[in-house]
């Protein structure tokens, strides 16, 4: 135990809160849209004025992407592993590859095999992405653009821009993909003049 009270630990659960839906740059409104907990509530428990409760945290911990333990600040056991807790999302499955609240997210994504092809459903955020192909063939859409990329490509796009993500063949895919909110972008680092990484 960190030696504080019950009371202690909960009072610092509003301004955690806050800090991680401001980090993300959403309003109380977006959260509220995510999660179904009223703007009122959670401008509440921001401000210390309502407790939290594992109904209300839950939900919050799911949208802002991190352990409910992060959201009431319990104290690290001192093991570095991450471990990894699938979401099952649209169809596909995320596995999360970090879990630092804001920045930029990794995230390994399955794409399982289909029978019939997907329809595509585009779909627009704020952030950036960028992505690259560990097995399969990737259909990719972004804006008027219909891609197919096969193992060891890459891609990176402004998730304003209508994309949608699926199988090109209607096998299997994995992929590896950087998330960043607020158009944070993940680069490769290279060489203009070789195209590799500088030593």
């Amino acid at each position: 135990m960190d030696g504080r009270t019950d009371d202690e630990v909960l009072d610092a659960v509003g301004p955690r809160l806050r800090a991680l839906r401001r980090e993300r740059g959403l309003t109380l409104a977006d959260v509220a849209a995510v999660t179904g907990v009223s703007e009122s509530t959670l401008s509440r428990l921001e401000s210390g004025q309502r407790r939290a409760t594992l109904e209300l945290l839950l939900p919050l911990s799911r949208t802002y992407d991190v352990p409910l333990d992060d959201l009431v600040g319990a104290p690290r056991a001192g093991d570095p592993r991450i471990h990894l807790k699938p979401v099952n999302r649209f169809g596909m499955t995320f596995v999360p590859l970090s879990r630092r609240p804001g920045g930029v997210h990794a995230f390994k994504m399955i794409i399982p095999a289909r029978k019939e092809p997907a329809q595509p459903t585009p779909q627009t955020h704020e952030g950036y992405e960028w992505l690259y192909v560990l097995t399969g063939r990737l259909r990719l859409l972004v804006g008027e653009r219909d891609l197919t990329l096969s193992a060891g490509e890459a891609a990176e796009f402004d998730t304003s821009l209508p994309h949608w993500l699926g199988s090109a063949d209607g096998r299997a895919v994995e992929l590896l993909v950087l998330f960043g909110l607020q158009g944070v972008r993940a680069h490769l680092r290279t060489d203009p003049r070789t195209g590799r990484d500088p030593e």
